[in-house]
């Protein structure tokens, strides 16, 4: 559209005794235009296009109030593409991706800085917080470094008893025992850094216990670089965005209760063939599969579980009193620059 001035401009040439093919080629525009302004009375105004209809208009409504009931957390694209692609839709994630973002602007994470274990090396602990209705409960998640195999449970403490079942469980889910496990300043892991000397901490008895009866060495994050687990922290958030906010708001809508059973369940069930499963963004490979290889480098479980005895299974293995956190098997330099996608 050529605008005030371009109307004008037509007109006036035009009464200046300029032909219409003249102002068409001063002007640059087509001879059909010129004769269009001339016509008009004013300004033609552009004729609004109608939108074309799409194979996403017959979900706008379900999308938009999936949104509406995670309020304030966010459903990913691709979660509530698995939803509607269900229900039907035959369209691309991008269109849904692209429509969600009309709901909410998209947040660009920062560069990360990536950092490789070898298999069987390490696994990442933590806790993670969630509410459940009006209730606070806890997730325990562990995940392995190399394949990026993710074992979790929801439960509604964060005692030491819990914490030494859920590791259980973990090494029994992944066939295998880590050479060490790397913690941030959980107080039922330790109690006091620093208290024999410079990296030398004061770990919790039953700490102590679990890593001799399962033969790993327990490692501690620096206080306030919780991000040198990035594997798990982003583990965390994966979950919450993916699995917690989607299916706790799909329990609202239905307004059906969920608690700590059935929410377990569930989340065995999102974990055996959703997370477990999908290609991972950083490895390209499935978690599952290299799982298989992880296995082959783990230590060997025990005959039997220490909450099933009083004392460590491996009696004749002797461990220091203290665990130091400079012993990490890679510098703290390097960790300090880590955050490592889930």
């Amino acid at each position: 559209m050529l605008g005030q001035e371009g109307f004008v401009e037509i007109q006036v040439r035009h009464r200046q005794g300029m032909s219409i093919k003249a102002i068409s080629r001063e002007l640059g525009v087509s001879r059909n235009t010129v004769r269009k302004y001339l016509r008009a009375e004013d300004v033609p105004k552009a004729q609004k296009r109608q939108a074309k209809p799409t194979k996403l208009d017959d979900y706008y409504a379900y999308l938009k109030s999936r949104v509406a009931a995670a309020h304030p957390d966010w459903i990913p694209a691709t979660v509530l593409f698995d939803e509607i692609k269900a229900l039907g839709y035959t369209g691309g994630v991008r269109t849904v991706r692209n429509y969600l973002a009309t709901l909410r602007p998209v947040r660009r994470d920062d560069p990360l800085v990536r950092f490789e274990t070898t298999p069987g090396e390490q696994m990442q602990v933590d806790w993670g917080a969630f509410k459940l209705g009006n209730e606070r409960i806890s997730l325990f998640l562990a995940t392995l470094d190399w394949s990026r195999y993710h074992f979790g449970r929801f439960v509604d403490n964060e005692r030491f008893e819990t914490l030494r079942t859920c590791h259980e469980e973990a090494f029994d889910a992944f066939g295998g025992v880590p050479r060490e496990v790397l913690y941030d300043n959980m107080r039922t892991v330790v109690q006091q850094r620093n208290a024999y000397g410079h990296g030398l901490h004061r770990f919790h008895p039953g700490l102590k216990d679990l890593a001799q009866h399962y033969t790993f060495m327990p490692r501690l994050c620096r206080p306030y670089r919780a991000k040198t687990k990035g594997k798990v922290e982003r583990g965390i958030g994966y979950v919450r965005q993916s699995f917690f906010v989607p299916l706790t708001s799909r329990y609202r809508q239905l307004d059906e209760a969920l608690d700590l059973t059935v929410l377990n369940v569930e989340f065995d069930h999102w974990l055996s063939v959703t997370a477990n499963i999908r290609v991972h963004g950083t490895t390209g490979e499935i978690p599952a599969e290299r799982l298989a290889v992880e296995q082959a480098a783990m230590q060997p479980l025990p005959r039997r579980r220490l909450s099933e005895g009083d004392k460590p299974d491996v009696a004749e293995r002797s461990f220091p009193s203290t665990f130091p956190v400079e012993t990490l098997q890679h510098p703290l330099s390097v960790y300090q620059a880590l955050l490592e996608s889930a």
